[in-house]
């Protein structure tokens, strides 16, 4: 490990639905102006930026960051799908801790279009290819929206396997509707039963519409720096990033299960060495925002960071293990499923929940006494990131 990292200015805009929003660098730059703010710094002591964003030109980074000033600091632009945010935040981590750079600013934003995400090159060969051929060999390939049928097969797999029942992904999704009415930058943040998370249109089993995230428009921002700059500053006491660790996909991803395919292995080595990195286990976390993209994916996840043992998700939920007077308190934000998932800002949207729960400031929603917060951010293709924070 090099030097700390410390975490001491976070933003983000309230998430739109595609089309509602404001321009992807008219959202960006107010995230970045909110973190700066939330600082104390001024953009001119910004030494490096990374901006994170899915679709787009490929210097939408300069333009969002532009919008705040023209410093000439390197703008590097990021994109490793749904775990965007985290890996321009993972980027700047390292500026800070290798010593390259005192403080350093990590943007992620997106401008989504309405419907499913879909393939947009059809002339080259896509970079989820080999996903799809586990695919196809498990459960053969239908017409509902590929992620869906990736991540529900994961699912069927996982309740094949246990038995769990249907209703038991459906209460992830009541969890996260129910954390998302106390978040005012949320984008569904009316309470639905576990009744209607059920009775809504099959998209591909044992998921319904409510158990799928949305396409969604936003921008989160964090500003990292040295504990030599924030001395300098008079910043005490500010949230430290512990450890972080990213992995990619293993041999295992592409042989016979879809729980492994959609990152189970990837998330599973992750936390073990971040663990590890941390010096703490899973009963020490306080408050955790995991890649709920699907509420197959959240009940996954569960065990594969150890909230839970293998095999014993059904009772972690049904116990309310995931939520306010259980075990955890998991996506206090209302998660991808009610927040909504901006895919190059939702890595720094959960950075910036967790700190806010970390000093006290997330309002109706906060965690009571957190201290150490924990961060799941997953993209297929493939990339986990997980982050440890602490308070000082």
């Amino acid at each position: 490990m090099g030097r700390k990292v410390n975490v001491i200015g976070v933003g983000m805009v309230k998430f739109q639905k595609p089309g509602a929003s404001d321009g992807y660098e008219v959202m960006a730059s107010g995230a970045i102006r909110e973190a700066l703010k939330d600082s104390g710094v001024a953009f001119n002591e910004l030494e490096q930026a990374y901006a994170g964003y899915v679709f787009g030109d490929s210097t939408c980074g300069q333009r969002a960051v532009y919008a705040v000033g023209t410093t000439g600091i390197p703008v590097i632009n990021v994109n490793n799908n749904c775990s965007t945010g985290s890996s321009a935040l993972y980027l700047a981590r390292q500026a800070i801790e290798g010593g390259l750079a005192e403080c350093v600013l990590a943007v992620g934003f997106e401008q989504m279009e309405k419907g499913a995400l879909a393939a947009k090159w059809a002339d080259r060969t896509n970079p989820l290819d080999k996903h799809v051929d586990v695919m196809n060999a498990q459960q053969g390939v239908n017409q509902a929206p590929f992620a869906a049928q990736m991540f529900g097969g994961a699912g069927r797999e996982y309740r094949w396997k246990y038995g769990t029942k249907k209703e038991t992904f459906a209460k992830i999704a009541n969890k996260a509707r129910k954390h998302a009415a106390k978040n005012p930058f949320a984008l569904f943040r009316e309470v639905l039963s576990v009744e209607e998370i059920m009775a809504s249109a099959e998209v591909f089993d044992p998921l319904t519409r409510y158990q799928c995230c949305p396409p969604t428009c936003g921008a989160a921002a964090a500003v990292l720096c040295s504990d030599e700059f924030a001395k300098k500053h008079g910043l005490t006491n500010p949230v430290y990033i512990a450890a972080q660790v990213m992995k990619t996909d293993f041999a295992s991803s592409f042989e016979t299960s879809m729980m492994k395919m959609v990152g189970y292995d990837m998330a599973k080595s992750c936390a073990d060495e971040l663990y590890a990195k941390a010096g703490v286990g899973p009963t020490d976390v306080d408050v955790v925002e995991l890649h709920d993209c699907f509420t197959a994916n959240e009940l996954l996840t569960y065990e594969a960071i150890g909230l839970c043992p293998e095999g014993g998700a059904e009772k972690f939920i049904t116990e309310d293990d995931n939520t306010y007077g259980g075990a955890f308190v998991v996506n206090p934000s209302g998660g991808l499923l009610s927040k909504g998932h901006p895919l190059g800002a939702t890595g720094l949207a959960q950075c910036t929940e967790l700190v806010w729960h970390l000093r006290g400031t997330a309002g109706e929603r906060q965690v009571p006494d957190a201290r150490i917060a924990l961060q799941h951010n997953l993209g297929l293709g493939g990339a986990c990131v997980m982050t440890m924070y602490r308070k000082n």
